[in-house]
């Protein structure tokens, strides 16, 4: 998940040999379910941080925001994955896995 190189998404399935970005910008739409959950992450953290104790004060303001830049940078490679699996999966109809597709020559 964390390494010293980039991350990168396969252009075709190693199964089924399906093409994975349908048109040019494809992923871009990524960026928008990522930020959803970054949102909700900061939700969470932030809730977190209230119930085991931190007060909800304005002298508090620094470590909050300290504790959530923390959490999104670690969650970052998460949002990248997942969002562009999300994408794939829930949000792009009529792309699935065919079992008798027949291998693509690129």
């Amino acid at each position: 998940m964390y390494s010293l190189r980039s991350q990168t998404t396969n252009e075709y399935c190693p199964t089924c040999h399906l093409r994975f970005e349908r048109e040019p910008g494809f992923f871009y739409v990524a960026m928008f379910v990522s930020y959803a959950m970054n949102v909700a992450e900061m939700i969470t953290i932030s809730v977190a941080a209230y119930i085991l104790g931190l007060a909800l004060v304005y002298e508090n303001l620094w470590i909050y925001a300290g504790i959530i830049l923390v959490g999104v940078l670690l969650f970052a490679p998460f949002n990248y994955r997942y969002s562009r699996v999300i994408l794939l999966h829930w949000l792009t109809p009529g792309l699935g896995y065919d079992p008798q597709a027949k291998e693509v020559k690129r």
